[in-house]
């Protein structure tokens, strides 16, 4: 029964750090927005991106997939048993 609740763990730790990790791209990759003038009423005072956004491709979030795909077979693992 405690070897179960370490793979549970385990599996919640990774599926955590699959998260994390993939907030960390995104805020690693720079600012998500230019400096706006104080009192500007334009619609470049807003925090929308200029241009088109990239979207999102598992090329570039391999690393997340696979850290919480693995965290959800192990507690799957586990509370099939």
């Amino acid at each position: 029964m405690q070897s179960g609740m370490v793979l549970i763990w385990i599996g919640a730790f990774l599926i955590i750090a699959g998260i994390v990790l993939a907030a960390g791209q995104v805020l690693w990759r720079g600012r998500l927005s230019d400096p706006h003038r104080m009192g500007s009423t334009d619609s470049s005072a807003t925090l929308e991106p200029q241009g088109r956004v990239r979207p999102f491709h598992p090329k570039h979030h391999w690393p997340t997939i696979a850290l919480v795909a693995l965290g959800v077979v192990l507690m799957l693992a586990e509370a099939a048993v």
